[in-house]
């Protein structure tokens, strides 16, 4: 039998020995040593000088039971108190079976008797080797909250960047691509006027009309980028979101709104809008639907908000899909200001989007002003590949 893949001949076991007699101590050191066993024992039986040795890092204890003025099982009490994933082995002359039995309830690794020492060492081995393994799958846990946690940050830290070059592109059209339609457009202006020959007037005619489509799709591409609408509160931009989704696509939408006047912390409201932007791509790609409603509310700090529809829904292997993004950059969207999104659906009834954002004072005072979210959800989808 090995520990942690080392020979037990070739590795030293820190053993702590709670017993108040020299000759029993004396008795275990020989019994582990039959068994090839390196062991490094401290015999302790002052009460005090006990509880002052368990805070030492020990490969186990073995205890008695009956020790002058306590017992072994307060000295388990005590290293359960510490959280200690030390093992502790009781080893007595004359416990009872329901003492056992308490004793393995309350955490200990096993128990003896001192007149059948045989199964000591084999015993000790395990307990050790249960101990290390546990330690073990405690320290991956733990690497795995720390990976998830870092893969978080990462994802909200990209959502970030995402929106934040979102936002220096918009800056860029309006000032560059924008100003040149701009001043392009009262150029062309200025030779309709001045033009005498009719086909000349005809061209710039045409070319008046191309200049102003091109700004008409710059102010839409900027609006999509950064959507300046949210300067005017949620409310208005959900309110001019549903009315040019509904002239778009032909699909009925409808907008209920709780309160009109819903003071937000920054950041919640472009989580929202952009929560509401892609499950309303959603719709008009992949739904089906012929009508969708948006609900927008503040209940007991509580804001949320349900995109519904009548389509097709999502069959539940959409979304397991393993390119199925959409779904999770709308969690990870969502949990960069303590919220989080619900999705149910089911084929033929339609789909249900609910985020939900607590805004409790602790929970608003957490949320990072400077700091923009979302993403374009004119390339990403719930459940196709």
């Amino acid at each position: 039998m090995t520990i942690s893949g080392v020979e037990p001949a070739a590795r030293c076991l820190r053993v702590l020995h709670v017993e108040d007699s020299e000759l029993d101590h004396q008795l275990i050191l020989v019994q582990l040593g039959r068994a090839g066993l390196r062991v490094q024992a401290q015999r302790l039986d002052a009460l005090p000088a006990v509880l002052a040795a368990l805070d030492q890092p020990w490969d186990a204890i073995i205890s008695d039971y009956n020790l002058p003025g306590y017992s072994g099982l307060q000295v388990l009490e005590a290293l359960q108190a510490r959280r200690s994933p030390t093992p502790f082995i009781l080893v007595s002359g004359e416990i009872g079976e329901d003492m056992a039995v308490a004793a393995m309830r309350n955490g200990a690794s096993d128990y003896l008797l001192k007149n059948n020492l045989a199964r000591l060492a084999p015993a000790l081995l395990h307990a050790v080797e249960a101990a290390e393994t546990d330690r073990a799958r405690r320290a991956a846990d733990q690497e795995l909250v720390r990976s998830k946690q870092r893969l978080h940050d990462l994802a909200g830290h990209l959502q970030t960047s995402v929106e934040l070059e979102r936002a220096a592109i918009a800056r860029e059209i309006h000032d560059d691509v924008g100003g040149s339609l701009t001043a392009l457009k009262f150029d062309l202006a200025w030779i309709d006027r001045h033009a005498q020959e009719p086909e000349v007037r005809q061209r710039v005619a045409a070319a008046l009309e191309t200049v102003s489509s091109a700004i008409e799709a710059s102010q839409r591409i900027m609006h999509n980028l950064r959507p300046a609408i949210l300067e005017q509160g949620l409310v208005a931009a959900l309110q001019w979101m549903a009315a040019r989704f509904e002239r778009r696509t032909g699909i009925e939408a409808g907008l209920r709104v709780g309160d009109e006047r819903l003071a937000l912390p920054p950041g919640v409201p472009l989580v929202a809008y952009r929560t509401a932007q892609e499950a309303l791509t959603n719709v008009s790609k992949h739904a089906q639907a012929t009508r969708v409603g948006i609900e927008l509310s503040l209940d007991s700090g509580v804001l949320t908000l349900e995109i519904r529809d009548n389509g097709r829904g999502i069959a539940p292997g959409e979304l397991a899909k393993e390119r199925s993004f959409g779904i999770r950059g709308l969690h990870e969207r969502a949990a960069t200001v303590g919220g989080w999104v619900d999705l149910s659906s089911a084929p033929g009834r339609g789909t249900s989007l609910i985020l939900t954002v607590p805004l409790a004072a602790d929970a608003a005072g957490a949320l990072d002003d400077a700091v923009d979210f979302g993403d374009d959800a004119g390339t990403s989808i719930w459940g196709q590949a």
